[in-house]
């Protein structure tokens, strides 16, 4: 397939670490595809190395990656096809996004897939932490209040139709970006197909809080009575 119609959204805060191995992965994954990095005002190396391997740097205005996300939107002027979202930190294997594509080719009622890292064979040993059982419960809250039933709503790792991106204006402006994503696809008419991936170990400092994950709570509970 020609990837020149996808375009690769990445929005990195001081992700020196791991910027430059997800840029390199995605290139020798994908062929050319377009590849934009939103970077939160990094007070370390992420802009540079990510303009030495060869992607448009957006210096983001504000901070928060649903910010970066809905910045990168409406600084977008090409008629993508598809749009990857991808973190910067190296976790999400970029092998499966061909994969991701090609559902996408052969099911025009589907309007996203999203990477499932907990599949029902995962180690849990390799994620028993606060995390881990955060994000377990914010799932289960997604699917309760808001009917959209996916495994991990909450996954880095999508490709989305640009007709569903294209225009749109978030309300998020941190990590809620998902779950809002999510009903954004929703109201558009179109399915979320989930596709089992592995998940990499963080290269670089977490940035998930406990605050965030209220904000996400938030998010779910405003997108149930939206």
């Amino acid at each position: 397939m020609d990837y020149s119609c996808v375009l690769v959204l990445i929005a990195a805060l001081n992700e020196e670490e791991g910027i430059g191995q997800t840029l390199l992965e995605l290139k020798k994954t994908l062929d050319k595809p377009a590849l934009l990095v939103i970077d939160g005002n990094s007070t370390d190396n992420t802009a540079e190395i990510a303009r030495r391997m060869g992607a448009e740097v957006l210096i983001q205005q504000g901070s928060g990656k649903g910010a970066a996300i809905g910045q990168a939107i409406m600084h977008v002027n090409d008629d993508a096809k598809y749009a990857i979202l991808i973190d910067a930190d190296y976790t999400y294997p970029a092998g499966y996004l061909p994969k991701m594509v090609r559902i996408l080719e052969e099911n025009p009622d589907v309007g996203m897939v999203c990477g499932n890292r907990f599949k029902d064979d995962m180690d849990l040993g390799a994620h028993h932490d606060v995390l881990y059982f955060g994000n377990r419960l914010l799932a289960f809250t997604h699917n309760f209040f808001n009917g959209v039933e996916l495994k991990d709503p909450l996954t880095g790792l999508r490709v989305v139709r640009w007709e569903i991106l294209k225009g749109w204006k978030p309300k998020s402006k941190g990590f809620d970006i998902e779950v809002e994503l999510n009903h954004q696809v929703e109201r558009k008419g179109f399915g979320i197909i989930e596709i089992p991936i592995e998940y990499r170990p963080r290269l670089g400092e977490k940035k998930l809080r406990f605050e965030h994950g209220l904000t996400i709570l938030r998010r779910i509970l405003a997108e149930s009575l939206g």
